[in-house]
């Protein structure tokens, strides 16, 4: 189920394999529904579209692991608070 959401998001099968040798945890620890799904939609709510999502992913797919309340969402709120507005916080990840 992993690999097709990825292919979903728009990589190619090069490029979700490429992610997955990166990151192996995406097929065993990080759950779809109640990890990847929720990061990508919060991502997008940074203002990343489609495309931006799935490179950020490809680029650096432990970010996906990684806690949202105790690690990414205080981190950007470091940013916010240094005056950087959705669109350069996004740009920053």
């Amino acid at each position: 189920p992993v690999a097709l959401w990825l292919k979903g998001l728009g990589m190619d099968d090069s490029q979700v394999a490429k992610t997955i040798v990166k990151f192996p945890q995406l097929m065993g620890s990080c759950s779809l529904e109640g990890n990847l799904k929720p990061k990508v939609r919060w991502l997008r709510e940074l203002g990343m579209d489609g495309s931006q999502v799935a490179k950020t992913i490809m680029k650096f797919p432990q970010l996906m692991g990684a806690s949202s309340n105790k690690n990414l969402k205080p981190k950007v709120r470091w940013l916010k608070e240094l005056g950087m507005d959705d669109s350069q916080v996004a740009k920053t990840i």
